[in-house]
């Protein structure tokens, strides 16, 4: 799972890249990788992308080298690999992000153990997982990122899904909350990618 995490600030600071174009529909035309989506039959999911002028190598490495997440994301307070090398399907990593008092839940830290299940690189990465905080738990998360290189940019696009009795209480509020997170995180890998290739 994953993302679960930029859920962060989210609630409160979010604010979408202008190129991004929220969608939170599901069906033909959703983010795959090795030809698998996100959860079908949960209640809660976004999608959003972004068109960034970087190559493609560029943000890959950037997106995929997990551990340096805090250093661009500001949704992300810590990030960890549990093993070594490239992502590959097995890989896992454990990050953590603040989340604010909701109706929902107190304030608290999440942390959000993702495991890779689907990686083709420069392509596409798929990861799972719980996020879990003292007062909030998500059950399980998925979520898929696919990049497309158009005329020397990077097209990215991204949709999570949501499982769990507590963030299903509020279906609404949940979804928007993980929008949030997402579009927060497209915008500032964007503009970290951009900036790192002189073009921002």
């Amino acid at each position: 799972m994953s993302t679960l995490l930029a859920i962060v600030g989210a609630l409160t600071v979010a604010a979408a890249p202008a190129s991004a174009t929220p969608d939170t529909g599901s069906g033909p035309g959703a983010p795959q990788c090795a030809g698998r989506g996100t959860d079908p039959a949960a209640r809660i999911r976004y999608r959003a992308e972004t068109v960034i002028d970087a190559p493609l190598r560029t943000v890959w490495r950037i997106q995929t080298d997990v551990a340096r997440w805090p250093t661009w994301q500001s949704a992300v307070t810590t990030s960890k690999r549990l093993d070594r090398g490239p992502l590959r399907p097995g890989s896992s990593f454990r990050w953590t992000t603040p989340v604010p008092e909701t109706a929902l839940n107190p304030a608290t830290t999440l942390a959000v153990t993702s495991t890779v299940k689907q990686v083709q690189r420069q392509k596409c990465v798929r990861w799972t997982g719980p996020a879990v905080g003292k007062g909030l738990r998500i059950d399980q998360g998925v979520h898929v990122w696919e990049f497309r290189e158009v005329h020397g940019r990077v097209h990215v696009r991204t949709e999570e899904t949501w499982r769990g009795a507590q963030p299903e209480q509020d279906v609404a509020f949940s979804t928007a909350v993980l929008g949030a997170g997402l579009d927060a995180w497209l915008k500032d890998l964007k503009t970290t990618a951009e900036r790192e290739c002189g073009r921002h």
